[in-house]
């Protein structure tokens, strides 16, 4: 009896996906509950597994193709296992599924790629190492040609008929494309405006060096600077509550709790996920809740409910380096703070010069219901909490 591989409820709001790419080909066998195809959403990637264990007799729709809940994917026939078949289990085993994506945008064998995640699995670091080892390989095969010069030793340029094949078109991902959209709609549709500040990072340094050794064996993971300005941020944002808001239509809609959305660069594109009342959270609870964020992330393995809502998002832009950045607003959002670089630096502290470490700070906001003194009020009371962290303590 045929059985329809049809696309499931894809979560609050979400209609549509793109066929990310296909685990089975025709004439496969598959058991149930094992993941057929990947599918991909504005928000996260979604497997669809096999309903009943049979044979994949024909694929619908093609990788590539747009499709909506209830469309039919593929068909299975039931047939009775001639073999034993490995578990859904097993199978994802394998590879995390950024890892599976990118082996299958460059062409890798993931057979032939030594393992380092948990269980034996291949994880994006895995994938890079392998290109890397076939890039150098490449290299090392390729003999050195002398420079072609003209005159005076100027290289000559390349005709325009040999670059021609040279330019490469890869099309954007589903996610990206939403990325890109909804970026240039925060620009068109709000009227967004950026304020700056600095901090001393000197006293949260000191924090944490003097808290490191106990917060790891307390809690086996590192303490960052992301709790500290979680909760100075909600501490500023109990202050300016018109930047915990959103516009819907002539209203202004003030969030009474504070969801904070933490932006991470995953390969796939940039994702939010969200501390939900994280103004009840303690450093601990943040910094586990950001670990896990970031672990899921590059797996693949953010839910929709991970990445629902939000009341005010931070991005940190200092991991990469980024000195200075206006970063843009997170729709329906009216807020974001971007963090940057801490970088040593000379400054003036009670007529003398002294060297500490500074990070400039940004406040994005939506000039349409947040004024400049608001926004003004708001990067220095977050610049107060920052410097002197034990009033943290006092915001919660």
């Amino acid at each position: 009896m045929p059985i329809k591989i049809v696309v499931p409820e894809l979560g609050e709001s979400v209609v549509e996906a793109t066929v990310a790419r296909w685990l089975k080909r025709e004439g496969d066998r598959v058991a149930v509950g094992e993941a057929v195809a990947d599918l991909e959403t504005d928000k996260v990637n979604l497997e669809v597994g096999a309903e009943r264990t049979g044979v994949l007799v024909r694929i619908e729709r093609k990788e590539g193709e747009d499709v909506r809940v209830g469309d039919v994917l593929g068909v299975i026939e039931e047939a009775p296992p001639q073999e034993p078949m490995r578990t859904p289990a097993e199978e994802r085993a394998k590879a995390t599924p950024v890892a599976k994506s990118l082996a299958q945008a460059y062409g890798v064998d993931l057979a032939q790629v030594p393992a380092s995640g948990p269980g034996g699995r291949v994880t994006k670091e895995d994938i890079l190492s392998s290109l890397e080892r076939q890039k150098a390989s490449r290299q090392a095969e390729i003999p050195a040609t002398p420079a072609v010069t003209a005159g005076a030793g100027a290289s000559q340029p390349v005709p325009a008929a040999k670059r021609e094949g040279r330019d490469e078109r890869v099309r954007m991902s589903r996610r990206r494309q939403t990325i890109a959209r909804r970026l240039v709609e925060a620009q068109h549709t709000a009227a967004m405006l950026t304020t700056f500040n600095e901090i001393d990072m000197s006293a949260v340094m000191e924090i944490r060096r003097r808290g490191k050794e106990s917060f790891q064996e307390q809690h086996g993971l590192s303490l960052g600077i992301m709790p500290f300005f979680v909760r100075a941020a909600i501490g500023a944002l109990t202050r300016c509550p018109r930047l915990n808001a959103e516009v819907q239509g002539d209203e202004m809609v003030l969030k009474r709790y504070y969801d904070i959305g933490i932006a991470i660069a995953a390969t796939e594109g940039l994702v939010v996920p969200v501390l939900r009342d994280a103004d009840r959270m303690s450093f601990a609870e943040i910094e586990k809740a950001i670990d896990e964020y970031v672990r899921k992330a590059e797996e693949g393995a953010l839910s929709l409910e991970d990445l629902r809502g939000g009341t005010f998002t931070i991005t940190n832009g200092g991991v990469f380096g980024t000195l200075l950045s206006t970063p843009i607003l997170n729709p329906p959002q009216v807020g974001i703070l971007g963090l940057h670089k801490i970088e040593e630096r000379p400054i003036a502290r009670g007529g003398e010069i002294v060297i500490r470490p500074m990070m400039y700070v940004a406040l994005s906001f939506d000039h349409r219901i947040v004024d400049g003194r608001e926004a003004s009020l708001f990067l220095g009371r977050v610049k107060e909490l920052i410097e002197d962290p034990e009033a943290l303590w006092l915001e919660r």
